[in-house]
């Protein structure tokens, strides 16, 4: 893993915190009442910068919707992965939560903490908590008390719920790539007044 200076646009993510819920079959049915749609493949978060999913298997797993909240379904002990793809021209920093801890630590989650930098139309896999910087611990679909959080930390209140916060880079046009102070020109006047005076 390397690392690399970026900056900030905000200290807000830009569209806000978006979340994944996954329980078992049975879970996901009592969380939706059953009462849900499905959909395949990654999703669009933070105002479409980003298309994000969670895979295991073979690809992203299928999703569940219901009052504007996304599960998907998971089979205990299975390993899986968190799928992010930068649809931008600029890089973007992304900050990923696993049962209330920072994917990069497996500490608990702060938005004020650093994510991953992704590189325009790049897309990352994530398939763990970092617990050094070769050794991962791997995501695994577990019960309350069998999960990452509850051994590492004794946390359950987060348990089940996959988080994603997305920050743009200060200065820097996400659609455009180019510097954000090109759109001034937008603003420029054919006649802007200057000193009186008059043309011979």
């Amino acid at each position: 893993m390397t690392y690399t200076s970026f900056r900030r646009s905000n200290d807000t993510p830009h569209g806000g915190i978006t979340s994944i819920y996954y329980n078992d079959k049975r879970g996901v049915e009592e969380m939706t009442k059953r009462a849900y749609y499905t959909s395949t493949g990654r999703k669009r978060a933070a105002n479409g910068l980003v298309e994000w999913g969670m895979r295991s298997g073979f690809g992203v797993m299928r999703n569940y919707h219901a009052d504007e909240k996304r599960y998907v379904v998971g089979r205990k002990n299975a390993r899986y992965s968190i799928s992010v793809k930068n649809n931008s021209r600029s890089r973007l920093e992304v900050v990923l939560s696993v049962d209330g801890l920072d994917v990069v630590d497996g500490k608990p989650a702060s938005l004020r903490k650093r994510g991953y930098i992704v590189w325009p139309e790049q897309t990352i896999e994530i398939r763990g908590w970092r617990s050094s910087e070769k050794e991962v611990a791997s995501f695994v679909f577990s019960p309350v008390a069998g999960s990452y959080s509850n051994l590492r930390h004794g946390e359950t209140r987060n348990v089940g719920v996959v988080g994603l916060a997305v920050f743009t880079e200060k200065g820097i046009d996400p659609w455009s790539g180019r510097a954000e102070d090109g759109h001034n020109r937008f603003a420029a006047s054919p006649f802007a007044e200057a000193p009186m005076s008059r043309a011979r």
